[in-house]
């Protein structure tokens, strides 16, 4: 492995051994605490745009399978890649090729070989921030590669769902017998979502973020899904307006992470970018109605503005902030009290991560089977 120094826009610069594709990769350093998963990680939409750093010393042990990427068609997002230590030798019997090899297939820069400690330490006091990871011909004097980080866009003001969406629709059909159709805005979508609808007889139209409240009619839907994904929700303004429209027809509606975000500004709610996010899986969240928490994934930077409890009015009736995270009580879900449409910030799918949240898929298949009724 050759040189790599990762510099951040506050002029820190750690360097070690690059892993993975030799180049430059600028975007915003985020942590993630998630002692598994990185193959989920690492295809997760999410992270467009985004240079992720390990808080596991040891990364690649289980190498890389054909089953476990969460993008369609089994993309890699990530802007980039931090480790400690990258494991010298594969040990799985899923493993079809190594961490690195795949990195290197798909071209992302990445370093290993560096304190993630001493990183994360800094991302946790000072906030998520640009940066950029650089080896071989990118290589340069700490001044001008700080000049290259700093000339990259911050991502908050960032419209990026569009960037991650398919370009054309797809069908995911059930495990059986088709009981409802589900129109799902893919906003970044991982695969294990549509799954988790199939698993409970649902066909899922999985459509481009664009996509008008007419196609979504002509499919005859019986619920509408917005999905995760990556960037600024105050941008996404569009799919906000398709939002409202979907609530003003009555349709049900069952958003999760991005998608909590646009029923939230949908509702009349604010959001803002968080110091450095949430990303991890084993992270607790608290049902406010009923005390219980939940051990949950999470991927994100921004969040609602809202209070746990708070009741409030909207144009399609009174809301309410549903959870709220234990650790810090940022607002981790949504609902409107008639139960038509909720959302959660969190991730039931569970792609890395516990699977405390499934039962939100069933509460979506009960709402959808109350409506048809």
């Amino acid at each position: 492995m050759s040189r790599a120094v990762l510099v951040l826009e506050n002029g820190q610069v750690f360097t070690g051994q690059s892993f993975g594709a030799v180049g430059q990769t600028l975007g915003e350093a985020v942590f993630c605490t998630a002692m598994t998963g990185y193959q989920e990680t690492l295809t997760d939409p999410s992270y467009h745009r985004q240079i992720v750093v390990a808080t596991a010393p040891q990364i690649g042990n289980t190498g890389w399978n054909t089953e476990d990427d969460e993008s369609h068609g089994g993309k890699i997002w990530v802007a980039g890649y931090a480790v400690r230590n990258p494991t010298r030798r594969v040990s799985n019997w899923r493993a079809s090729t190594g961490l690195a090899d795949k990195l290197v297939e798909q071209g992302v820069v990445g370093i290993a070989g560096i304190d993630t400690r001493a990183l994360v330490r800094v991302l946790r006091d000072h906030g998520s921030m640009r940066a950029g990871v650089f080896s071989g011909d990118a290589l340069a004097d700490t001044d001008t590669l700080l000049t290259r980080v700093k000339s990259q866009p911050s991502m908050a003001g960032a419209d990026l769902a569009g960037e991650v969406s398919t370009d054309t629709g797809y069908v995911i059909e059930p495990d059986g017998p088709a009981r409802f159709t589900v129109a799902a805005l893919d906003l970044g979508i991982k695969t294990n979502t549509p799954r988790m609808f199939a698993q409970r007889g649902i066909r899922v139209h999985v459509l481009p973020s664009s996509t008008s409240l007419d196609v979504i009619r002509e499919l005859k839907a019986d619920g509408v899904f917005l999905s995760n994904g990556p960037g600024d929700p105050a941008t996404a303004d569009a799919t906000v307006d398709l939002t409202k429209q979907v609530l003003g027809e009555g349709i049900p509606l069952f958003g999760i992470c991005f998608g909590n975000q646009i029923l939230g500004r949908a509702l009349g709610r604010g959001t803002y970018k968080m110091k450095f996010g949430h990303r991890g899986i084993n992270i607790p969240v608290i049902d406010v109605a009923t005390g219980k928490v939940s051990i949950t994934a999470q991927n994100h930077g921004f969040a609602l503005d809202g209070e746990a409890g708070e009741e409030f009015d909207t144009d399609f009736g009174r809301a309410r902030i549903s959870h709220v995270c234990a650790n810090d009580n940022t607002v981790e879900g949504v609902e409107l009290v008639s139960g038509q449409a909720f959302s959660v910030q969190y991730h039931p799918e569970a792609a890395a991560g516990p699977h405390d949240a499934g039962y939100l898929f069933d509460k979506f298949a009960t709402l959808l089977e109350g409506t048809r009724a």
